[in-house]
């Protein structure tokens, strides 16, 4: 697991959007890839590599995990948000407000000039 200047930096939009889809509830990778595309309102369209590699390197972060699932039949792997990829994206969310906010904030002081 790292921890490090890396957990500070911004989420990429594909991390965004990977946590935020666990965080309503596990999932496996093509129903990762369903809703994020979804979610972006097909803006996204991660190829299965990328989210691949990218799940790997959560896991590896400890922001996911393998979540067991009852359907054995095929060999889908499920993922879930873990308590610390939770509060990492919870941490990005606010990092987000502010900028939208102090942004705003400027464009509306440029406009009333």
């Amino acid at each position: 697991m790292r921890h490090d200047a890396e957990d500070n930096k911004p989420l990429s939009e594909p991390v965004a959007l990977i946590l935020t889809s666990l965080a309503s509830e596990p999932r496996h990778g093509y129903a990762l890839l369903k809703d994020i595309a979804e979610l972006s309102g097909g803006r996204v369209s991660l190829s299965t590599g990328t989210l691949y590699g990218a799940l790997r390197r959560l896991l590896d972060d400890g922001w996911i995990r393998r979540f067991e699932q009852d359907d054995t039949s095929r060999d889908k792997q499920a993922y879930a948000l873990t308590a610390s990829g939770r509060k990492r994206l919870d941490a990005e969310l606010e990092r987000m407000k502010q900028l939208t906010r102090v942004a705003g904030l400027r464009l509306r002081e440029s406009e009333a000039k």
